[in-house]
């Protein structure tokens, strides 16, 4: 069973900055790809942020330009730096990874509240 650990969430006022963290307890050569979605109260689980494994990026429309995706293949960690946070960024983030061989694996969560 794969456990990803999440880290790094809290409350910011608009404008901030926050830089999330998700440690994944698999070894890279499963790993295929690491990300970072979130769910607003009353909203659908929206697509924050993906990296695969060779370092393609896929970045969801209400984000671009204001977060970016790393990782460190060494510590199977995935990075989440969001700047230019907005109210409407509040949401629980979850980490998300793909094994290569299949099947998908979330975090539990970690709250982020952006405060007007």
């Amino acid at each position: 069973q794969v456990q990803l650990v999440e880290s790094g969430g809290g409350l910011v006022q608009a404008g901030g900055s926050l830089r999330l963290s998700c440690v994944a307890s698999d070894s890279i050569a499963s790993i295929y790809l690491m990300g970072w979605y979130r769910q607003a109260p009353g909203k659908q689980r929206e697509l924050v942020a993906t990296i695969t494994r060779g370092g393609h990026t896929n970045i969801g429309d209400s984000v671009k330009g204001r977060f970016t995706i790393s990782r460190d293949n060494t510590k199977s960690t995935v990075y989440l730096q969001m700047n230019s946070l907005k109210p409407e960024d509040t949401a629980i983030y979850y980490c998300c990874l793909d094994r290569t061989l299949g099947g998908r694996y979330w975090g539990q969560g970690t709250q982020v509240t952006v405060s007007s």
